[in-house]
């Protein structure tokens, strides 16, 4: 049958079928005896609700609030100059469009591993594996990426760390990856405590973090700020709109704000998403972008000015030195300090190098698991990476986020060289939010939505959130793109082998999910003929596209996808028989 039966009231009398307007509880006639609640797919019962309005935004801020900080200001102004501004608030604008088709999701369906979990219940485990595959992988060198800004940092102090290449890239030695995967397990042992102890740990920390970075500002600004650095040296905007936006997805602009998804990774694991939820999805991003915003302003500022003028912006970074060491590469920031004479600061910051990669990596380390727990709850991974422990903890999973992780310290032995990887990938995966957002609407009207979205701004705000997501990825370039559709194919064919040979699979509505790779390849066909990084003779980057015609090309992509999507979307009928089915998994006793 097209709606899924309960279990037949006191007396067999009546029984209950799902409603896809809302869940109305039907007898046998047909007439409408009164409204029950919405089956909704919920999580495993051990997961503890540990997280308050206050612990699930610092989550969300200590997690924006990583490596990103500590090397985006150089790596956005090498890319833009002073205008690398403007590249952190279009960063912001951006992610409050998408956290806000999420903050209607989250209060919908609170439950855990959100990102993976929401597109499965509009179009299916097709779809859904498409999007919980790109998004594990993309939080999975979340962590990496934090061990590596830590290592990064301490080579000045510890220089056996990492070297610099060719091409003077800060690449990790021998003794420099041992260490990097020490640090991975110790992120792994924390996150087997339980999110209780975290919660309260990270408070704290998100507290030293947002005084560190306030305290930079106030230094720079007061100490050594030239206004003369925002117009001379090649002008405000010296590489036009193709340096301000390349540094939205390529110098960490973007990777700085994906800590807001907390919000709906972790929902399950709080006592009242109705307020905390759009708070912390929305409300991280704004808080933050105003500091990273500020922290830019002091930097352009406060950067030695002969620095600027050996090699222009570009080079900025190769280019201040102290005590005869090319220090901007191992840690701007504190570089900066040192060549001032704020040697306290400098110290400062080379331990808050430590703390800030450090907490989101912890954090990251957990979501890691929290997603493919949510994979398995959908049926399209293996059902072990769903095993909870007496904490409350998915273990199985979280040894998985460890392997994994190691793994990355391989073809990506730095900072800069992971960050354009895990942008694009993040990025691909918020990119079902505003999709399923609007099927919602279709599927479920009557369903509660204790946070919603205008009904006039509902599809501008769906539409623009899409773009954004379309718009990251084609600036962060085929060079990037390229591996990360690889990643994509070798997901696929771990989805067959799951189908082919476990035991229990969820049907895989492959025609209400086929629009992903219609997503995909025109994202890919789209980068291999724009110019982002920059034209090259090799394999892509072919310059057909320049900036403009790009961007009409990815609005139309935009267009074209969400048609296709909201065609395509699954049935009310058979959204309640999903919703069923992982209710019953969920209160299944382990």
């Amino acid at each position: 049958m097209s709606a899924y039966s309960a279990r037949a009231a006191a007396g067999g009398q009546w029984k209950r079928t799902a409603d896809p307007a809302g869940g109305r509880a039907v007898d046998k006639a047909g007439t409408t005896e009164q409204r029950a609640p919405a089956a909704v797919a919920g999580d495993d019962k051990r997961l503890k609700k540990h997280f308050g309005p206050i612990g699930l935004l610092f989550t969300a801020v200590g997690s924006i609030i990583g490596s990103g900080w500590l090397f985006g200001a150089l790596k956005a102004a090498q890319l833009a100059g002073p205008a690398a501004i403007v590249s952190w608030v279009i960063g912001a604008v951006m992610f409050v469009l998408i956290g806000m088709t999420y903050a209607e999701l989250g209060t919908m369906f609170p439950h855990s591993g959100g990102v993976a979990r929401y597109p499965h219940y509009s179009f299916g485990s097709f779809a859904s594996f498409s999007m919980g595959w790109v998004t594990w992988i993309a939080a999975a060198a979340v962590s990496p990426i934090e061990v590596l800004a830590v290592v990064q940092y301490a080579t000045n102090y510890v220089p056996w760390l990492e070297r610099l290449d060719a091409d003077r890239n800060a690449v990790l030695t021998p003794a420099g990856t041992g260490i990097s995967v020490a640090l991975l397990a110790f992120f792994v042992l924390v996150n087997f405590f339980g999110v209780r102890w975290f919660s309260r740990i990270n408070n704290v920390l998100v507290w030293w973090k947002l005084a560190v970075i306030a305290l930079v500002i106030v230094v720079f600004l007061a100490t050594a700020f030239h206004t003369d650095h925002f117009a001379g040296f090649g002008g405000f905007a010296p590489y036009g709109t193709h340096g301000i936006f390349s540094a939205v997805a390529s110098a960490g602009i973007a990777f700085s704000f994906f800590g807001f998804r907390q919000g709906v990774e972790l929902a399950g694991e709080t006592a009242n998403p109705k307020r905390n939820v759009p708070l912390t999805l929305i409300g991280s991003v704004v808080l933050t972008g105003i500091l990273y915003v500020l922290l830019q302003i002091a930097f352009i500022g406060a950067v030695p000015s002969d620095a600027i003028a050996k090699q222009g912006w570009e080079h900025v970074g190769a280019n201040f030195t102290a005590g005869g060491d090319v220090l901007a590469t191992f840690g701007p920031l504190a570089a900066i300090s040192t060549v001032l004479g704020i040697g306290w600061l400098a110290a400062l910051l080379y331990a808050d190098a430590i703390i800030s990669p450090g907490d989101t990596g912890l954090i990251y380390t957990g979501v890691t698991a929290r997603i493919s727990y949510a994979m398995g709850r959908n049926g399209n991974a293996p059902s072990g990476l769903s095993k909870v422990n007496s904490a409350g903890v998915p273990w199985v999973s979280l040894i998985l986020a460890f392997a994994v992780g190691c793994f990355f310290f391989l073809p990506f032995p730095g900072w800069s060289q992971l960050v354009s990887f895990v942008t694009n990938s993040t990025v691909l995966s918020f990119g079902s939010g505003p999709l399923v957002l609007l099927a919602m609407r279709k599927q479920l009207p009557g369903h509660d939505r204790p946070f919603r979205l205008g009904r006039g701004t509902t599809g501008t705000v769906a539409f623009l959130a899409l773009f954004s997501t379309n718009l990251i990825i084609y600036w962060t370039g085929w060079d990037t793109n390229w591996k990360l559709f690889v990643v994509i194919v070798f997901g696929y064919l771990l989805l067959a082998a799951n189908q082919t040979f476990s035991k229990r699979t969820p049907r895989t509505d492959f025609r209400h999910g086929w629009w992903v790779l219609v997503w995909f390849a025109g994202l890919a066909v789209i980068s291999y003929l724009g110019t982002y990084p920059e034209a090259s003779s090799h394999a892509g980057n072919l310059g057909v596209l320049d900036f403009s015609l790009g961007a009409v090309a990815s609005l139309v992509l935009t267009a074209i996808v969400m048609a296709l999507a909201l065609r395509s979307a699954l049935p009310s009928e058979r959204v309640t028989e999903i919703l069923a089915e992982r209710r019953e998994v969920d209160e299944t006793p382990a």
